[in-house]
């Protein structure tokens, strides 16, 4: 079956915090913009609904400068209901992963091995040794996602394919694990780091919980809301910095290897003059 969630498209423009709305922490007080004062076709929302609720949306919100355009609910589903963030929380992972280094608890050069231990992967231990956090962000670990199961964390599931950093391949098991180079990092739970360094701050609900092999992050559409919010304006939560590593944000939301130019920090990006999709090695030109 076929889920949807909240689409977040994220347009990286020179803002400041003034020009952009922050709700409040608590309560469900939000300040909205009628779609006719920006001039949309309003009477085209009612049609875009009816489309969405046919594709099984659960939630879909629009955001200008921080305030609601457009919230609805479909189905059972309502303000308060939490759902899964899917692939979506890969974009979370490498913002804490951002925190973590700025706090520097690590150092994306460092091996995931310091982490994880000798042995997390079934390669000799010079093969090991050289994949990298930044290799894991930018999903250039060069461990072979053609195994029967890629989301297989278990060191049988990790096989070598290449040197790390030279392929490029949408693989979910070495992106997991960077939950453990976290906690074993920084000393805490990845639920416990983030509500310390990001939920507190945001008003954001939600945790992480166990799903097979992934850790999968759930909460509520304004919670999402209120992360993308937070990207965009650069790591800032109206006047509190969160990330303040500008150098490892602007890596994170451009181009991160020279394979797949389309991919920066376990971020999708729009625009660039090529990509490549999971599962393919074949690389499209760009539009």
């Amino acid at each position: 079956m076929k889920y949807c969630f909240v689409f977040l498209q994220l347009f990286f423009v020179t803002i400041s915090s003034q020009s952009v709305y922050f709700p409040p922490l608590t309560g469900s007080q939000w300040e909205t913009l009628s779609p006719s004062t920006l001039n949309w076709d309003t009477t085209k929302i009612d049609s875009l609904y009816s489309f969405l609720q046919g594709t099984n949306t659960k939630a879909f919100l629009v955001l200008k400068d921080g305030k609601i355009v457009l919230e609805k609910y479909f189905g059972l589903f309502t303000q308060d209901s939490n759902w899964y963030w899917a692939s979506a929380g890969k974009s979370l992972t490498a913002f804490l992963v951002g925190i973590a280094k700025q706090e520097g608890s690590l150092s994306l050069n460092d091996s995931t091995s310091k982490y994880l231990g000798a042995g997390w992967t079934s390669l000799t231990p010079e093969q090991e040794g050289k994949i990298k956090i930044i290799n894991q962000l930018t999903m250039t670990s060069g461990l072979d996602d053609g195994v029967p199961d890629h989301y297989c964390t278990l060191p049988s599931c990790l096989v070598y394919k290449s040197e790390p950093g030279n392929r490029w391949a949408y693989h979910n098991a070495p992106y997991t694990l960077l939950d453990g180079v976290m906690t074993s990092a920084s000393g805490q739970n990845l639920n416990l780091f983030i509500q310390q360094r990001v939920k507190l701050i945001t008003g954001m609900n939600g945790a992480f919980f166990p799903n097979g092999y992934n850790n999968v992050y759930y909460s509520t559409p304004r919670s999402m809301a209120r992360f993308g919010l937070l990207i965009l304006n650069r790591g800032n939560w109206d006047a509190t910095p969160i990330l303040t590593d500008t150098t490892y944000f602007r890596e994170m939301t451009n181009t991160s290897n020279t394979i797949n130019k389309s991919y920066g920090y376990l971020w999708w990006l729009n625009g660039k003059e090529s990509f490549m999709l999971p599962q393919t090695q074949i690389v499209f030109p760009g539009c």
